[in-house]
Formats: structure tokens, C-alpha cells, sequence
């Protein structure tokens, strides 16, 4: 997958067509899972990547002192 992973997207039509260009599978219901396969896989990777941006922008902005305390007296 990783010859043509710039072909694949989180579209599952779009990966069937891609699928059937770069490999031959008779089966209709093996392309069908394989190419169910790849859309999840790539959702899941482009999930992962926004949390671990997310994740970053919200280590990087400053904490308001005022908020720290309010938890602190709260807890």
C-alpha cells in the first residue's frame, strides 16, 4: 500500500476504482473489504494526525493563571 498511497483517499468508491487500476482482484466482495479496508485505515490516520495537532497547539498556548487557580480552589 505504500507504493500508492498518494492514489488512496477516505472516499470508498474512489479506493475501489484506484484498487481496480492497481491490482487485480476477481472477487467482488474481496474488493469491496479490501477497499473498505483502506478508506478506514486512512480515516484513522488523518484522526490521528489532527489529535496529535491539536494536541500540540494546546501545549503551546499560554494558561491563564486566573483558570489554574479557579481549578485549584475548586478541587
Amino acid at each position: 500500500m505504500t507504493t500508492y498511497k498518494g492514489k488512496f483517499d477516505k472516499d470508498f468508491a474512489h479506493n475501489k476504482q484506484v484498487l481496480n487500476e492497481v491490482a487485480i482482484v476477481r472477487s467482488k466482495g474481496l474488493k469491496n473489504e479490501i477497499a473498505g479496508y483502506i478508506s478506514t485505515y486512512i480515516k484513522r490516520e488523518l484522526e490521528a494526525k489532527q489529535e496529535k495537532e491539536s494536541e500540540a497547539v494546546a501545549h503551546n498556548e499560554p494558561v491563564d493563571e486566573t483558570e489554574e487557580i479557579e481549578e485549584q480552589i475548586l478541587n
